[in-house]
């Protein structure tokens, strides 16, 4: 079974605390829910459900996870820390109304930042997710921690979770051999006259089958609901001819990877093959400029050179390239003018896009590890359709 083993988030907290060093922190807060559960389940492994999430990490010592009642058990099957602590602010998240857990053994804040203070000499607190923080829990944080200078660490996260170790190359090339399988079963059996989300479930079920731990999005649009950009499937029947704009997305212990490559059902006319044609040759323009040491905007030009060497610059709407992991889309996220360099090590995405073209709007999205000699694609099903689309030019079901 693929996971991230427990010396690994050991490693993580060392790493951190080095940072937080730097940075004159006695300890970090890094705040986590449902939605924004990246950070959380990078240092804690926990993923909340309905509840809000947190880990106070210490400069020495164990880590404390913060959790709710309803959710405690879970909380405790999944994090690798076992100081599990509750709090009545991160209750459910979805309603406003006080909810009584009458066996719940809570703390406070005020008592965690006391023992800080008093174990650490607590005098600045790091915060990580403040952009997700509701602001009523900010200010009981705030006021928790009265006389603490706190700071944003979301920046400590962002540095940390960069590169990848072999562990989490390995869930995000699961994730990818999952979503080439759900993938591959929709082109496969795509047919005229059934509905944008019979076709999504052929994914779900799929992927599921295949041991996906979650599927962030599905995204399915056919025919001129392509034109939305991203769209979730619908009851819309597809038809003859339509183009389908799907992008399917995986997690596996925690990490996230995608798949979006185009394809028509029924029979491809001429025009949407040229479409095609142009993401194909777009994304293998990008895909040459990516090594290590390599700047990230050349592939931002490249792609866009490409684009407007076909006359399509109209119909480039963002960048082609975004960094994945824990996130479907996280940093990097260059454009033509950055200045970062590819790493050895750093994992992302290709996300080549045209969308409005009077011939459909499409996308083509694969997750890549950098190596110091250039990358290695993840899925072994876009690769196959990009190499081999010169020669068949069809992707189409009969």
């Amino acid at each position: 079974m693929i996971k991230i083993p427990n010396k690994e988030f050991l490693t993580r907290i060392e790493n951190l605390r080095e940072l937080m060093r730097d940075q004159d922190l006695q300890a970090c807060l890094i705040y986590g829910d449902e939605y924004r559960k990246e950070n959380l389940r990078y240092m804690g492994n926990y993923w909340p459900l309905f509840e809000r999430g947190a880990v106070i990490v210490p400069l020495s010592g164990d880590p404390i996870i913060l959790a709710a009642p309803e959710g405690e058990m879970f909380c405790r099957e999944m994090s690798v820390w076992p100081d599990v602590r509750l709090l009545p602010e991160f209750n459910c998240v979805t309603v406003p109304d006080h909810i009584e857990y009458p066996l719940a053994h809570y703390t406070s804040l005020t008592a965690i930042s006391k023992q800080l203070q008093d174990s650490h000499s607590l005098h600045k607190l790091g915060v990580a997710g403040i952009d997700a923080i509701p602001v009523p829990l900010m200010n009981i944080i705030e006021s928790s921690f009265e006389g603490i200078a706190i700071v944003d660490a979301a920046d400590l996260l962002f540095k940390l979770r960069m590169n990848k170790s072999a562990n989490e190359i390995a869930c995000l090339q699961e994730a990818a051999r999952i979503a080439d399988a759900g993938y591959k079963l929709m082109i496969e059996q795509v047919r005229p006259g059934m509905t944008e989300l019979e076709l999504a479930s052929l994914a779900y079920g799929e992927c599921t089958r295949q041991g996906a731990e979650h599927m962030p999005f599905c995204l399915i649009t056919s025919g001129d609901r392509v034109k939305t950009i991203i769209g979730r499937p619908s009851s819309k029947v597809i038809e003859e001819g339509d183009m389908i704009l799907a992008a399917i997305a995986v997690q596996v212990e925690g990490y996230i990877a995608t798949v979006n490559f185009p394809f028509v059902a029924g029979t491809m006319t001429e025009e949407q093959k040229a479409f095609i044609d142009v993401l194909v040759e777009a994304e293998e323009s990008g895909l040459a400029r990516i090594k290590a040491g390599a700047k990230q905007s050349d592939v931002v030009r490249a792609v866009k050179d490409c684009f407007q060497k076909h006359g399509m610059t109209q119909y480039d709407l963002y960048p082609p390239l975004h960094g994945c992991g824990l996130a479907e889309a996280e940093s990097p996220y260059p454009d033509e003018n950055s200045a970062a360099i590819f790493t050895a090590g750093m994992t992302v995405n290709t996300d080549v896009s045209l969308f409005g073209h009077p011939h459909g709007s499409n996308r083509i999205e694969e997750s890549l590890l950098v190596t110091d000699n250039g990358y290695e694609s993840m899925s072994k099903l876009v690769r196959h359709l990009s190499k081999t689309w010169r020669t068949i030019r069809e992707i189409s079901v009969n």
